[in-house]
């Protein structure tokens, strides 16, 4: 029976995407788009929420890209810019399970980044506890992180509910025991809580 439920936070709760700095600076959505799919990659970002230092991360990519050194800096100089607002619906089902079932957060995501979302959003104190991938050196969907997450705050995998966009995150979930719902949109997030008597 599931009576706690997790969070993703960027996609879920919170709008987070890089080319809310970069499309101003770039005019060009052609021109973005390259630099964000060769030079500040999705896979270069996963490593900080993996662990990895800011300030290491960005000189590596000065170091072998430095005729981009201004928009390499702009990544993390004007990383706040990209963390844009919150999704109120989302958050409005957030406050509405809250009361009902534990809640918790799982999030891939730096350490040195996410004490700035926390102070931002009022919501974050909704949560019983949250895990972050950059303080544990462990991120979604590596099997070890909900092990991690079942350990850190004593849950059961059968009693748990999972919320994420990223597919790659719903499946491992799945794989280890844990009950998803693959979030697209806050409308259809209530519509599988309401269906599964959630809500």
């Amino acid at each position: 029976m599931i009576n706690t439920i997790i969070f993703d936070f960027g996609g879920v709760l919170v709008d987070w995407n890089p080319r809310y700095v970069y499309r101003d600076h770039f005019q060009n959505d052609e021109k973005m788009e390259w630099f964000l799919e060769n030079i500040c990659t999705d896979d270069w970002n996963i490593q900080q929420d993996c662990g990895r230092g800011l300030e290491e991360a960005t000189n590596l990519l000065l170091e072998q890209y430095p005729e981009h050194q201004n928009e390499i800096k702009m990544y993390y100089g004007k990383w706040e810019t990209m963390l844009k607002e919150m999704i109120p619906e989302s958050v409005e089902i957030l406050y509405e399970l809250k009361g009902k079932y534990p809640l918790y957060g799982l999030t891939n995501w730096s350490a040195e980044t996410f004490p700035i979302a926390l102070k931002r959003f009022d919501f974050f104190q909704a949560f019983d506890g949250i895990l972050v991938s950059g303080e544990e050196k462990l991120i979604k969907p590596d099997r070890k992180i909900f092990e991690l997450m079942m350990e850190k705050f004593y849950l059961k995998p059968e009693n748990c509910l999972f919320i994420d966009d990223n597919l790659k995150n719903v499946e491992a979930s799945r794989e280890f025991g844990i009950e998803t719902i693959h979030f697209t949109n806050p409308k259809d997030l209530r519509e599988k809580l309401v269906e599964i008597k959630l809500l």
